[in-house]
This record gives structure tokens, sequence and C-alpha cells, in this order.
């Protein structure tokens, strides 16, 4: 399948494109002030967007970096100011996309892979202390399509064995988990700031934390190790956000309630109504003590289905629904992934949401009437079989 960006994907035709992006009359301001001072590699805007993101989740510190990956590599890679070594390990969940195991890796460590839950996509914590080995020195739970991982659960086991706690909220901007705000909860959390999601610079990403320890290491690490002039204490990255991502980014959080509000109403509505669909899909539902802070809308065709995911797929986009695979299990389903000797079987959690599994977007530019479309079509669909 074709993967389209936002924009693509409506000169595609679609009628319900996956994604959009935000830019504010703000954020065009700021951009040609940027452009005016001459003056547009790291700088106020970006320090600006650091302190404003940061207070939205209530935490001290923010550091912007060039991708949500690097926000990963570069948290994982912090592990180093508090004793680990290279080859270390972090237990990260076998279903994400492919980022997340791959920063750790860009980081000098080793991930090492839980299944997951199919109800809810993300890692199943009852089976991470099976994986805990004297080399582990984090967890990295990722909060898959804005929802929570079991924080309190993880947050348990993370004590008890002296783990540091890395959230990948890259699809979670705006969700909570028992009335904590996700990436408020762990030691670090790193945001995407893509296109697709719900704040956007464009590129760009942000590891938040309170720890000043980690902020200074996180600084350090996304300019080549850096510190003061021209003194390497580390390995580093090149890791920068600009000026220009950094204006577009404060742009999105003037309107970052508005937008969040209007995907979880687009959420809750689709929500809602594919409980008449229960019978041949698994979408993820709202617990009462969670808030799903929405990236899109997945769709995960049950076993025992006359019809195939692919068909189904095949289906609404020849309808004008825009979709994209569930992504895979890293260590079974990504070929670069192979020389871990893991096989096909060993993650069947995380197998099968891939296999059977689809998303479609709920952003802030789709209306209900997009939204009653979807279901008119999934219907027309169900109708064939």
């Amino acid at each position: 399948m074709q993967i389209l960006s936002g924009q693509e994907s409506k000169k595609a035709g679609y009628k319900v494109p996956f994604g959009t992006v935000s830019i504010t009359p703000k954020a065009r301001v700021l951009i040609n002030e940027a452009l005016d001072t001459k003056w547009v590699t790291k700088g106020k805007y970006v320090k600006e967007f650091e302190e404003k993101f940061a207070a939205l989740f209530g935490v001290k510190y923010g550091i912007a970096v060039s991708s949500g990956t690097d926000a990963d590599a570069l948290a994982c890679a912090a592990l180093y100011d508090f004793g680990a070594k290279r080859g270390d390990e972090v237990i990260v969940p076998s279903l994400s996309f492919v980022a997340t195991g791959n920063a750790v890796f860009q980081a000098g460590l080793t991930p090492v892979f839980v299944d997951i839950k199919r109800e809810t996509l993300n890692i199943d914590p009852d089976k991470i202390e099976a994986k805990i080995t004297p080399r582990t020195r984090a967890i990295m739970p990722v909060h898959l399509m804005g929802k929570p991982a079991e924080m309190d659960k993880i947050c348990a086991i993370a004590k008890k064995h002296n783990l540091k706690i890395i959230e990948d909220a890259a699809e979670a901007h705006g969700a909570e988990y028992r009335g904590k705000k996700i990436g408020a909860i762990g030691d670090m959390a790193c945001f995407s700031l893509y296109a697709a999601h719900i704040v956007t610079t464009i590129e760009g990403g942000i590891t938040i934390t309170n720890c000043e320890k980690t902020a200074d290491a996180l600084r350090s690490l996304r300019n080549h190790g850096m510190t003061g002039k021209f003194t390497f204490e580390r390995i580093g990255f090149s890791a920068k956000m600009n000026e220009i991502e950094a204006a577009v980014g404060l742009g999105n959080l003037d309107i970052f309630q508005n937008i969040l509000e209007t995907r979880r109403r687009n959420m809750l509505y689709l929500i809602e109504k594919f409980r008449r669909f229960d019978e041949y899909f698994i979408t993820l539902k709202e617990e009462s003590h969670e808030k799903l802070g929405p990236h899109a809308f997945s769709i995960i065709v049950r076993e025992g289905m006359p019809f195939t995911k692919d068909a189904f797929v095949t289906f609404i986009e020849s309808r004008g629904v825009d979709s994209r695979n569930l992504f895979y299990s890293m260590p079974t389903q990504c070929p670069s992934y192979a020389f871990l000797g893991h096989k096909l079987g060993d993650f069947p959690e995380a197998e099968y949401c891939s296999d059977h599994g689809t998303h479609i977007g709920i952003h802030q530019d789709i209306e209900v009437s997009q939204l009653d479309y979807v279901v008119e079509v999934v219907e027309s669909f169900l109708k064939s079989y």
C-alpha cells in the first residue's frame, strides 16, 4: 500500500484523508520574523517552545530535537549518565513503529522485545519481568494510537528492579492515565512532532523530564555531546530543532486544546458507531481510568472472519477512505531485525495485529459527516460478505 502524507492523500482524492497539518497565522508571522533576523538555527523560538511544551505536561524541562526517533534515541543515550554500558538492554513492546526499536540501537543499546495485548496494542506488563536481566536498564512502553499503557504495573516493575522508564508518547499527546498526564509519569517521555500528530513542528520531536541531570545530558547529546562552547563530554548526535519548526510548534500549542478536543470527538464518535461491528473488528476502547490522546483509529479483523484485512483495506481505499497498516512486530516482521534470531510465532499478539490490523484518520480536519461516511463504507463492505 502506498504511504501518503496528509497533503498527498488529499491530492489523491481521498474523501477521508489519513493526516493533516495545522499551520496557524501566528506560526506564519514567527517564521517570517525568524527569516528576517537570519537566525534560523536553534534560538529563542526553540527555547520558548521547549518551555511551553514542558509546562503543558506539568514537567520542568523540555529538550527539542529533530525527530521523534531522535527523542527516543537521546533518551536511551542519557542512560549512560546513570550507569548504562554499551550493549545494555531496554525493554520495548514488539509492536510499534520501527523507530522505537531503531532508536535503542542508535543509542548503542539492545532492544529486548515483549509481546503486546491485542485489545490495547500496548506492551503486556505481565510478560515484562521474564525479560529482565542483569543488563536491563530501562523499560520503554509505547502508548500506541494514543492509548495509555498500563503504567501502574510498569512503574511497580521498574521500581522493584531499579529501572528507568522512558515513555514513548509519540502518538499520545494529551492522553491521561489514572488522573496523570501521559508524559509526566516516567523518568523521561518522548514525543514525535511529525506532521500527522496533535502537536506538530512538521518534522521534530521533544523529550521532557523533571530531572535536571537528565535534561543537561539531553541538551549535550543533541549537539554532538558538547558542553560549553567546544568541550565534548559524550558521544552525541546532531539532532537540533530549528527556529522555523519551533515557530510552527508554537502556533500549534496555542490551539492544542481545540485540536485535542476535535480528535477526541472524532474518536469517541467512531468508538460508539463501531459497537455495531464488534463481532467483526477489534477497536480501541476508552476505559474509565484513562483518557486517550487520539492519533488514529485502529481496526483489527477478528479471528474466523470470512474476509481478510487486505480485502477490507482494498475496499475502503477504493471508496476513498485512506488507511495505514497497523505497524509490524519489529523482531519477527521487519527484515532489518532478522539478525536477532527471532522467528515468526515468538510474538503472536503483535504479529496478529500487524497481519489483521489497519488504522484510519480521526484528525482535526475530519468532520462528523466524513465519519458517518466511513461507517457507511464499512457497512457496505460487511453486507458483501
